[in-house]
């Protein structure tokens, strides 16, 4: 199945694939770009136009560091949906990606159709907390000593990407069941990245988190109480991002479903028949 791809609106990097109803994907980070979901998303793609694009000022999407906020980016997310020509498409998000579109369903929920949380990150400041802690004793003392000792050295602080590369590699340890999916993931993270851009994504992703994990009282839970929108929430058994999470937001939900596989925080990687299966006919099912 042929994809297209170039600069779409306001110079968003854009890639679709596929026939049938628009899903507009949103990946992780916040600081990488939609690389690492391929090709294993594109399993979609039998059953649904698929489109993804890089972030702004992320991947090959143009943009200033300084102009990006969580403001900016539900209006990118809307920015895509007009460009395709739709009233209401599906949304799907990824770890991050799930926020962002969580974010985007609370203040246009006429401009979704279905709502597909994949992995997502948590949606209150408690719960990025709570997030936090878990994640911390997931790792060995060496392995956050060894974080902390990257984290700190010059090549990590100049945007090396090897130094990236290890750190991730770290990071996303726990994450993963499978040490493979692990060295995966991380050689997709930066494909179009250089050290500059890698610098660049930080900061983005620095002031994300400071508008909404990090900002005193964010909680998105009451306003998702009160959506009238089909929602999928799938999530990893073994996510680092602990079920009883997903769960608080598919409980908040009044039209959720969640569905709880047996992998890590990347289900479409993991168990991609399994996912495809489930998204396939929550999308059927109306």
């Amino acid at each position: 199945m042929r994809a297209t791809e170039g600069i779409g609106p306001a110079g968003l990097f854009c890639r679709t694939v596929g026939e049938g109803p628009p899903i507009v994907v949103l990946h992780g980070g916040p600081e990488f770009d939609h690389t690492y979901l391929l090709p294993e998303l594109d399993r979609l793609a039998k059953f649904a136009r698929l489109v993804y694009y890089d972030q702004r000022a992320r991947g090959r999407s143009a943009g200033r560091p300084s102009e990006v906020g969580i403001d900016s980016e539900v209006d990118d997310v809307d920015r895509v949906r007009r460009e395709l020509g739709f009233g209401s498409v599906a949304v799907l998000g990824h770890s991050w990606g799930g926020l962002l579109a969580m974010e985007y369903a609370v203040r246009h929920p006429e401009r979704i159709s279905h709502l597909i949380l994949a992995n997502t990150a948590p949606a209150a400041a408690p719960d990025w907390v709570l997030f936090r802690e878990h994640l911390m004793r997931l790792r060995s003392s060496d392995e956050a000593e060894r974080m902390e000792e990257i984290a700190s050295g010059a090549a990590f602080g100049a945007g090396d990407l090897e130094a990236e590369a290890a750190f991730n590699r770290l990071h996303f340890r726990p994450a993963l069941r499978d040490t493979d999916h692990v060295e995966r993931v991380v050689a997709r993270l930066r494909t179009h990245f250089s050290p500059e851009s890698v610098l660049a994504a930080r900061a983005i992703g620095q002031r994300l988190s400071e508008e909404t994990w990090r900002s005193e009282g964010y909680d998105l839970l009451p306003r998702l109480a009160e959506l009238d929108v089909p929602t999928l929430v799938v999530h990893g058994r073994d996510d680092f991002i602990p079920v009883a999470l997903a769960e608080r937001i598919a409980d908040a939900m009044p039209h959720a479903e969640l569905v709880v596989l047996d992998c890590g925080h990347f289900a479409y990687l993991e168990e991609p028949e399994a996912f495809a299966r489930h998204v396939e006919a929550f999308l059927r099912s109306g």
